[in-house]
């Protein structure tokens, strides 16, 4: 009787053992299938990314270009004078004639950039009329561009803009320069034409 006793928990362990040995090679094979999916999945993944590389500056100069048209129209559209009235508040020397400069600078670099077109040469002028209006307008006012001040009658009231966004325009003209003419753009045609 005793005996027996002893030989249940051997025998029960036995079987746990026995079970585990049985199920390991189910459970590695579960394993390394998961595994083969995920690095499956990876390596398409690695393939779509470099397929798609070429085209991801795309919208960086689409929104750029736009932003740039934009800005010039608005000012246009009220008016150069407006927008000279402005400058000369801030001190800003000839502001008739810097008005027009910049009006005519940020409609022809947001064209160029928009179409893809001498985006090296339109980014000089582009990043120095950023780097302008960032010491002559916008440092005073901190870095974010966006200074909730309240809320008044439902809207939001915003305080004047730091030079938060001027930099990022600069940051992204800078990688337009270094990645070179996209596909879609008048840049990358004049350089596949040159070539042939």
């Amino acid at each position: 009787m005793h005996r027996s006793r002893l030989a249940e928990p051997e025998l029960e362990a036995r079987r746990r053992k026995d079970g585990r040995t049985k199920g390991a090679p189910t459970m590695n094979m579960l394993i390394n299938a998961a595994m083969s999916t995920l690095m499956g999945n990876i390596w398409a993944w690695r393939s779509v990314r470099a397929k798609c590389a070429p085209y991801a500056a795309i919208p960086l100069r689409l929104i750029v270009g736009y932003g740039f048209l934009a800005h010039g129209f608005a000012k246009w559209h009220k008016g150069p004078d407006a927008f000279a009235a402005i400058l000369h508040s801030i001190g800003v020397p000839a502001p008739q004639l810097m008005a027009w400069l910049t009006i005519a600078t940020e409609l022809l670099s947001g064209i160029a950039i928009l179409i893809g077109g001498f985006v090296s040469l339109a980014s000089i002028p582009s990043i120095v009329l950023l780097a302008v209006a960032v010491f002559t307008v916008h440092l005073p006012y901190g870095f974010s561009s966006i200074k909730l001040l309240g809320i008044s009658n439902g809207r939001a009231q915003f305080g004047p803009p730091g030079y938060e966004c001027d930099l990022l325009y600069i940051a992204s003209i800078i990688v337009l320069l270094l990645t070179g003419p996209t596909p879609w753009s008048v840049d990358n045609y004049r350089s596949r034409a040159s070539l042939s």
